[in-house]
């Protein structure tokens, strides 16, 4: 990626209303509070990127700055906006909701937003859910609580069917809350529209518990995952020290991405072992994790383990692939295994292990403040993006700026743990874990 075009935001045609926002201040050929179209942030601000720019006389790549827009594509008094959550629970949704039916409804006076229930099901009529008539009085203290006001479900439904689904009930606006699935699905509902040339922007506010969507800085939901895990592994550790060789098992979210295991054990640091889908570990051996462990109880009588759910997926063995709805692959239960193989392994002296498994605790609990805050952000500046007329982009911070970036570019690959980052390198620091288990 080497030219501005790559980022570029599609849009449904030039706005021709006037905001009916009263921040712009005009000065010369000033306009300040409102974003120019014009306004750009480079992507990569390393030094070394600047110079090969300079050498090669190019434009940096550069993203489009969110924020309210001086003309707006959408005329507030005939606009319609629906609301969808999909895919697994994450604290914060909530707070999206709210934010995106207050911006609606207080900065561009939108008379006319739609809860649609129970994720992609709620656009095909087949499944019979009804469409909820949301304004500020029903979405008021729904921050307070976790999980989503309107239902949730995965998987993905016929694209014509749900786009039929939104221009029979006339919507103009379509904000879908998920990850790389419904990211994904929102993107096939913005190409269809496109193909009948219709007037609905789509617009994508990424949430995973886990942390995994590329390009961004992180998804609204993932602070609060670590912070109520945090304790968690506290009590865990007073579990593994109330006893002889006591071995407390922490299991947490984490599919491909380990970043809520090890954030947890770096706030948190009383965990010895900290195992994430990115590392290749083995369980046997010299400098397997086995005998590490078994170094750890002879040296201190107690270990903490934390395990992300898609780390050590090599060592199941699993002889067919199962995917749930959205098509993800579904993991054998690692926390279970190591369990298992921990009792093998260690017959000759005593061990007491206590297993953990706080995921659906961890992802269902409300957001804390600083989520709060990033998720109301995150859901104004979508409303700003969306009336301006653009389509088929998603809202998030990078390089701690707000801006849009196309649904196609962070759905191309999920983020990953570095495992030579200072970050990684963090977590085998306050670990002590060995840098290589195999």
């Amino acid at each position: 990626m080497n030219n501005t075009a790559t980022f570029d935001i599609d849009t449904l045609g030039k706005p021709k209303f006037k905001s009916p926002l009263q921040l712009s201040t005009v000065r010369g050929d000033s306009i300040f509070n409102f974003i120019s179209e014009n306004d750009r942030l480079v992507f990569d601000l390393s030094f070394e990127h600047y110079q090969k720019c300079i050498a090669n006389q190019e434009a940096p790549l550069c993203l489009e700055k969110a924020g309210p827009r001086q003309n707006i594509f959408f005329e507030p008094p005939k606009t319609t906006a629906a609301i969808v959550t999909c895919g697994g629970l994450c604290p914060g949704i909530n707070n999206v909701i709210r934010g995106v039916v207050m911006a609606l409804h207080y900065f561009y006076g939108i008379k006319r937003t739609l809860g649609v229930p129970y994720g992609y099901e709620g656009l095909n009529p087949e499944f019979g859910h009804e469409l909820i008539e949301l304004n500020p009085d029903k979405v008021r203290d729904i921050h307070q609580f976790g999980g989503t006001f309107l239902g949730s479900s995965r998987g993905g439904q016929s694209v014509s069917t749900m786009v039929d689904t939104l221009v029979k009930n006339e919507v103009n606006i379509l904000f879908a809350i998920g990850g790389d699935g419904t990211l994904k699905g929102v993107d096939a509902i913005g190409e269809e529209i496109k193909k009948r040339d219709a007037n609905i922007s789509v617009v994508g506010i990424p949430k995973t518990i886990d942390n995994d969507i590329d390009l961004i800085d992180k998804s609204f939901g993932f602070e609060t995952a670590f912070d109520v895990a945090s304790p968690i592994l506290r009590d865990a550790h007073n579990e593994a020290t109330g006893a002889y060789n006591g071995i407390s098992i922490v299991k947490l979210m984490g599919r491909d991405s380990g970043f809520i295991a090890a954030s947890a054990s770096l706030a948190m640091p009383v965990v010895n072992f900290v195992l994430v889908p990115e590392m290749d570990f083995a369980l046997e051996g010299e400098n397997g994790f086995l005998e590490a462990l078994r170094k750890r109880l002879q040296s201190k009588k107690h270990a903490v383990i934390v395990v992300a759910e898609g780390a050590g997926q090599h060592l199941l063995q699993q002889t067919d692939v199962v995917k749930d709805a959205s098509g993800n692959v579904k993991h054998a239960d690692i926390g279970v295994f190591l369990k298992e193989k921990i009792e093998e392994y260690f017959t000759d002296i005593p061990v007491t292990i206590k297993y953990i498994d706080p995921s659906y605790i961890v992802r269902s609990a409300p957001a804390n403040s600083s989520d709060s805050v990033y998720c109301g952000r995150l859901a104004y500046h979508a409303v700003h993006g969306a009336m301006a007329g653009k389509t088929r982009f998603v809202v998030s911070k990078v390089n701690n700026r707000y801006v849009y970036i196309p649904i196609s570019e962070v759905t191309k690959k999920r983020k990953k743990i570095d495992l030579e980052s200072e970050f990684w390198f963090s977590v085998l620091q306050s670990s002590g874990q060995p840098f290589s288990l195999k």
